[in-house]
């Protein structure tokens, strides 16, 4: 299908792209920018008053199929995604079975692509398991579509094995992405600090992240091993990533929107929304977060999207099950940063765009080229946003079948910025969203 998307705000951090003009796409691809000439397409979409931007980019999403379709089918958080801008997404390999079988990725990218909601790049499970003993047979798996090997939230409490993994994926060009948090010391249900104490909850200690950080950068200058951090939360985590960036060490970061927005003092009374991992700190892990994010130092920001039940959910604060629905929130909570934060609305999109891609780098393939960008010849993946309008997040208005998020209007008291209006994956619509005359008017 030939689409014609006219009269939009021409937005690519990557180029520096920001203009007013016409976007055309034609065979899955983007094949006319700013002027676009004599083009007959199949569909017109009138983006005036609206952002054409690159589809968003989220390196962090938990889909829970295969083995957990109760909390959330693949089918249902594939729309999610599409109708929060998302037309790119990683998922872990904690599903039921964990992915560490060829079999089990072909059938989840398959998946995916029969659905045409979203591109899917699942993550191998490191360890047979998720064990944290034997390594999985990495060459195969990347063959059948990972883009790197991680261990989710289950530790490998043998640093040697650690270590041997990276040896074996630095040979290869693999890229490992861990989660820095030492076994022994993490396990709280809050950060350790005066709220915990004064509720009497079980605390967990910035050590738990620095520790960690600690034994992966000495493995990684032994090993020379690519390694994403996933979800730093702590101020003094940033400052330890800081040096290694600075002594030139191969690691990347992520932080959650829920860290970047949210601090323990929101717990409240036991608010079980606010049960997250990893979870949530002081007010200078969240200002140190947001500086880190806004010069590099953090590559990229993510959804952290993890659907939880109800019934795992309304539960006392330690009994919930961590987690929260994150998928059509990202450019919403990226927009609120970069206002809050001062910066432009390109440099706001670029943590959701382009600063992924090049986490994720050659593991794209020929995607790599293009995706998170609006450049002639690219893929037409393609979100078309009001930043102007506003709207109270609610149950009934996601898509996901996770329905708790702690950014819900009813905790918040708050409308987020940003609506989307178009997803386009590949030069298809897989969302659209039905704004009427008086909601245009508003």
């Amino acid at each position: 299908m030939k689409i014609l998307i006219q009269n939009g705000r021409l937005l690519d951090p990557a180029s520096g792209l920001d203009q007013a003009g016409d976007l055309a796409i034609a065979s899955g691809r983007i094949v006319g920018l700013g002027q676009v000439g004599d083009f007959h397409a199949d569909r017109v979409i009138d983006a005036a008053g609206l952002v054409v931007a690159p589809g968003l980019v989220d390196l962090a999403a938990r889909l829970r199929e295969p083995g957990h379709e109760h909390e959330g089918m693949l089918e249902s958080e594939l729309a999610a995604a599409a109708a929060g801008g998302v037309t790119s997404l990683v998922c872990p390999p904690d599903t039921d079975p964990a992915l560490d079988e060829p079999g089990l990725v072909e059938m989840l990218k398959f998946r995916a692509r029969k659905l045409s909601r979203c591109r899917l790049f699942p993550l191998g499970a490191l360890t047979r398991g998720l064990a944290g003993e034997a390594l999985t047979e990495m060459a195969e798996l990347t063959e059948a579509g990972c883009v790197g090997f991680s261990q989710a939230q289950s530790p490998i409490r043998d640093t040697l094995t650690l270590q041997r993994a990276m040896q074996y994926a630095a040979s290869f060009g693999y890229a490992l992405w861990l989660h820095p948090r030492d076994p022994w010391l993490s396990g709280g249900v809050a950060a350790s600090g005066a709220v915990a104490t004064r509720l009497g909850l079980s605390g967990e200690p910035v050590a738990a992240e620095t520790i960690a950080l600690h034994t992966i950068f000495e493995l990684v200058r032994v090993t020379g091993a690519r390694v994403h951090l996933c979800r730093l939360s702590s101020a003094a985590g940033v400052d330890l990533l800081r040096q290694a960036k600075k002594e030139g060490l191969p690691v990347t970061a992520d932080v959650s929107i829920n860290s970047l927005h949210l601090t323990d003092v929101d717990i409240g009374y036991f608010n079980p929304s606010m049960r997250l991992q990893p979870p949530l700190r002081q007010q200078r892990d969240r200002a140190a977060l947001r500086a880190a994010l806004a010069d590099g130092t953090i590559d990229a920001l993510v959804s952290d999207h993890n659907p939880v039940t109800a019934d795992e959910k309304n539960l006392p604060f330690a009994e919930a099950s961590p987690g929260a629905t994150g998928l059509e929130l990202l450019l919403s909570l990226a927009l609120r940063w970069g206002k809050d934060e001062g910066l432009s609305l390109a440099h706001s999109l670029d943590a959701i765009t382009s600063r992924p891609v090049k986490v994720l780098g050659g593991a794209l393939g020929s995607l790599a080229a293009s995706a998170g960008r609006l450049v002639e010849g690219g893929v037409g993946d393609v979100l078309v946003f009001d930043p102007d309008a506003s709207g109270a997040v609610t149950p009934e208005r996601l898509v996901s079948q996770g329905k708790h998020t702690p950014f819900s209007f009813d905790i918040t008291g708050f409308e987020l910025p940003g609506q989307v209006r178009y997803t386009l994956v590949a030069g298809q619509v897989a969302f659209e969203s039905l704004v009427t005359e008086a909601e245009r008017a508003l």
